[in-house]
């Protein structure tokens, strides 16, 4: 049986490993590049933001192309990794049991995160290879009974040099992302096609039988038993409606905002981001230096990288945001997530002050890097694990089944889903197929 899936990010990359180890052929198309991390020094940056030379967050695809950018309303940019391993190499690591709204339609993911936990191992930054500035507010924000922990990574701290660009891609490969599984993929005889944007399902009698590639100009088939949508949030919806097919209006990114203040010699950049969090439900807080905001978000030009303290707020925001077909995205906040905004940042301030860190206190830019829900799983799909709108023989396997925000690091969630997804293919699959 041919598969082909399309992307390559934690859904995508997990479930085409699992199919090709069950015996299906499987063809991997990656709209994007091979990934090359960022290996160059940001100071020649922020000496160019200073002076307002980098304009809009859009120019970082021209020095760092595996990052997109895409303007969801005037307050709002979304962020997403375009290339081999999709978001992971640009991700901070971080892993969480995230299932908001799966639990709750009867989609219990335990064993999947336990066995994905096991083979990509678990680990948290220790606390001498924090900064001082961290420490304190994790010793603030204990005062204040918010029950920080540590935050759970994919790093292997052996290798890990506490350069504190992991959003940048990691040099060193510390930092786990699913180039490991499309290796594996690749050495079970799997194909990883890169530069290789689909356009659309092709679908015949009413079942999928492969997809469009996008050549220039021109087009190229590919022929498949079963296709696989793993393209995001932001990709698999205009692969849909350009096959005619159904996409909800239910977008969530899981907003963040990062508070700033200043504490002298701080030097934030020497750790890994996010080394411990809380989850408040409706939002979580964790120290963040926030790359994208510090070059592109005017509010923040000029502040010295040594001195600059970053608290992150992550909102679990509402399910409503369109997907057009050219790409387009449009979603503003609602009431809610402004609530839930002010409230994070309110809590924020009061770390930073716990802490020592000076104000003025100066929100960050507005960004959603966790991109879900456009396809998403109701009660009666959970035991097939595919929306019962789609054609036979097409399955979704990442964020966009998730129907709510997390507000939590989505990367196990999503590979979680892949799995389930790939496993119910197969279970699923009769002789016939």
């Amino acid at each position: 049986m041919k598969a082909i899936v399309v992307g390559s990010g934690a859904g995508g990359a997990t479930a085409a490993r699992e199919l090709q180890g069950r015996g299906l052929d499987v063809t991997l198309l990656e709209a994007g590049s091979p990934f090359k991390p960022f290996t160059r020094r940001i100071g020649w940056a922020t000496g160019a933001s200073k002076m307002g030379l980098l304009g809009s967050e859009r120019t970082i695809t021209r020095f760092f192309p595996p990052m997109r950018t895409v303007r969801a309303s005037d307050e709002l940019v979304l962020v997403r990794g375009v290339t081999t391993g999709g978001t992971t190499p640009i991700t901070c690591g971080n892993l969480a049991r995230a299932d908001k709204g799966l639990r709750e339609i009867g989609l219990d993911l335990t064993p999947e995160f336990e066995e994905l936990e096991r083979e990509v191992g678990v680990a948290s930054v220790p606390r001498d290879r924090w900064r001082p500035v961290s420490s304190a507010m994790f010793e603030a924000a204990g005062d204040m009974g918010l029950d920080p922990a540590p935050t759970s990574k994919a790093v292997d701290m052996d290798r890990c040099v506490s350069c504190g660009l992991c959003e940048l891609g990691c040099a060193t490969r510390a930092k786990w992302d699913t180039r490991t599984f499309l290796e594996d993929l690749t050495a079970k005889g799997g194909r990883v096609m890169t530069d290789a944007p689909v356009r659309r399902v092709i679908v015949e009698g009413g079942r999928a039988v492969g997809v469009e590639v996008a050549r220039g100009r021109s087009a190229e088939r590919f022929d498949a038993d079963v296709v696989v949508l793993a393209a995001g949030g932001l990709g698999n919806p205009p692969i849909l409606r350009a096959s005619g097919l159904e996409v909800r209006d239910s977008l969530w990114v899981d907003i963040v905002m990062t508070v700033a203040g200043t504490s002298k010699g701080s030097r934030m950049l020497e750790e890994q981001p996010m080394v411990w969090s809380t989850d408040r439900g409706k939002f979580m807080l964790s120290p963040y230096f926030d790359l994208l905001a510090l070059f592109f978000h005017k509010p923040w030009r000029g502040r010295p990288v040594r001195d600059h303290v970053g608290l992150m707020v992550k909102v679990a925001d509402s399910s409503e945001g369109t997907v057009e077909a050219d790409g387009t995205v449009r979603k503003t906040l609602t009431e809610e997530d402004v609530r839930r905004l002010d409230e994070g940042r309110d809590l924020a301030i009061k770390v930073l002050e716990g802490a020592g860190v000076e104000g003025p206190y100066v929100d960050g830019l507005l960004n959603g890097g966790h991109l879900g829900g456009t396809v998403p799983l109701s009660r009666e799909d959970v035991d097939g694990m595919r929306p019962g709108n789609l054609p036979e023989g097409l399955w979704v396997a990442d964020l966009s089944l998730a129907p709510r925000s997390q507000g939590l690091p989505t990367v196990l969630t999503a590979a979680a889903l892949g799995l389930r997804v790939a496993r119910r293919m197969i279970d699923g699959a009769s002789p016939g197929d």
